[in-house]
This record gives structure tokens, C-alpha cells and sequence, in this order.
């Protein structure tokens, strides 16, 4: 496959970030529960709690979203304090204390955290070197940044079946690629972009295949891009739909549509 536009301004744009991409948790929601059919089922929650063991005083959340993380550490630790904080007033509205705050400059002094969490979001920062430095600043000595992304190789069957089903709807061989989120901050390209002030970073890599007999979580999955849906250059609802065809096709022929994943943390100190 060729390599992947990352549509960057689309990426980034915060306006269109804490409104129609992220101003609910639902979206979101749809992107992570394609993972309830990930072999090995990975408990990311669990792994960042395992990681904060050692860790006392306050924990942010940045980028939070729905809360997800948020309220396995409370449970996990309730002797932490868990600060939840997103750029998205709309999607922190169910979390007690959330703060709306850009982690390119966080409310935050100098040396105020035990641990710091960014899972799945630099990507979505214009200025990943100057958030990566906000992380840095904002723990105490000893501290740790726990961050999450994607591989470049990650879900590379649903790139394809987007351009398949696009290039159908189109009349084409292959349609234009959608949007690309993790593309602007890899698990390849992570360790150097953090390692400008982090001077020990793990990667805890994370492979698995999705397995679905049913299309609709794989729908739902490529439906939560609908923020991004009149800059794909291709009709959204129909390449939605013809993508349900395509994967209906290939459950009938194969019994089971197949997604190779390939995410991971790093723990960064």
C-alpha cells in the first residue's frame, strides 16, 4: 500500500476537534469498542495503572476524551489524585473535575504531577515538540509520561476497504484515502519526537487481529469519522455503506473479516 496523507490542518484543527470530533464521547466510543474483537484483547486501562505503581500525588489525564483511563485509576488508585483535562468542554461534562486545557500549554506548575498521560492524542497537537516539553516540565522529579499511538501499520485492511469502497462508489480503481489521525505521530516516529526531553523511553508494544462475523462494528468504526466527512473527497455515506457490502462480501466467502493491529505504549521518564 502507499504511503498515507495526514491531512495535518485537519488533523489538528482545534475548533473542529473539540466540536465535531470530539464535542461527545460517541465517536470515540464507536473507534474503541472495535477492539471488544482484538485477539489478544489488550487491557490498556490495566497496563497504566501496572505502570503507576510506583508513582504518588497527582496524575493528568491530557486529552482525556470520554474518561475511559480516568476512572479505571481512580478505581485502580484511589490514592492518586486524577486530574481529567481535553481541549473538549462537551466531551469532559460527565467527569468530576475535568479542566478544559491544551497541552500545549497546561495550568499546570512546574513539577506538579507524579504522572503525566497523553494516550492516543499528540497526534492531534500541532506543535508535538512543544507539547512533549509541557509533559516534561509539569512532572516532578522521577515522574513518568505514559503515552499511546498507533503504527504506521496499524489497520492497514481498513485504509484499504475505504479505497476500495470509495474507488466503487467513485467509479474508480481505488479512491482517495480518509483521514489519517496517528499518521502525524507513529509508534515508529514517537521515540525520537520524546525523546527531545525524555531521556528513558520503553515501548510496550501492543499486536492483535480484529476478527468480526458481523460488519456493523467495522461500520461503526469507519462512520466515526464523520467529522472529517465533507474533506474525503468522496461521498461519506455511500463509501460507509459500500464498505458494509464489501465486508458482508468477505464474511461470506472467508467467515470473518480480519483487521492486523499494531498500537503501543511507551513510558517515558
Amino acid at each position: 500500500m502507499t504511503a498515507q496523507p495526514t491531512h495535518d490542518h485537519l488533523v489538528t484543527d482545534r475548533s473542529l476537534l473539540s466540536t465535531k470530533a470530539y464535542g461527545t464521547g460517541r465517536h470515540l466510543a464507536a473507534r474503541q469498542s472495535l477492539y471488544q474483537w482484538q485477539i489478544p484483547r489488550h487491557d490498556l486501562p490495566g497496563i497504566v495503572v501496572n505502570e503507576l505503581a510506583d508513582v504518588r500525588g497527582v496524575v493528568a489525564d491530557v486529552g482525556c476524551g470520554n474518561g475511559k483511563f480516568v476512572a479505571r485509576v481512580r478505581e485502580g488508585r484511589p490514592d492518586l489524585g486524577v486530574l481529567p483535562m481535553d481541549v473538549s468542554h462537551g466531551i469532559l461534562s460527565t467527569l468530576p473535575g475535568a479542566v478544559v486545557a491544551d497541552v500545549q500549554q497546561l495550568p499546570l506548575a512546574d513539577g506538579a504531577l507524579g504522572a503525566v498521560l497523553a494516550l492516543h492524542m499528540l497526534y492531534h497537537v500541532e506543535d508535538q515538540a512543544q507539547a512533549v516539553r509541557e509533559l516534561g516540565r509539569v512532572l516532578a522529579s522521577g515522574g513518568i509520561a505514559i503515552v499511546s499511538t498507533n503504527s504506521r501499520r496499524d489497520k492497514r485492511e481498513l485504509e484499504q476497504l475505504w479505497r476500495q469502497a470509495a474507488g466503487d462508489v467513485l467509479g474508480t480503481p481505488e479512491g482517495p484515502a480518509r483521514v489519517q489521525l496517528s499518521a502525524r505521530f507513529t509508534l515508529e516516529d514517537a521515540p525520537a519526537i520524546l525523546g527531545t526531553v525524555f531521556g528513558e523511553i520503553r515501548t510496550i508494544p501492543l499486536p492483535g487481529v480484529i476478527e468480526v462475523t458481523d460488519a456493523e462494528p467495522v461500520v461503526a468504526h469507519l462512520a466515526s469519522y464523520e467529522a472529517w466527512a465533507d474533506k474525503m473527497g468522496v461521498p461519506f455515506l455511500e463509501t460507509i455503506e459500500r464498505a458494509r457490502e464489501r465486508v458482508d462480501e468477505t464474511i461470506q466467502a472467508e467467515g470473518a473479516f480480519r483487521v492486523t493491529c499494531l498500537g503501543g505504549m511507551l513510558v517515558c521518564r
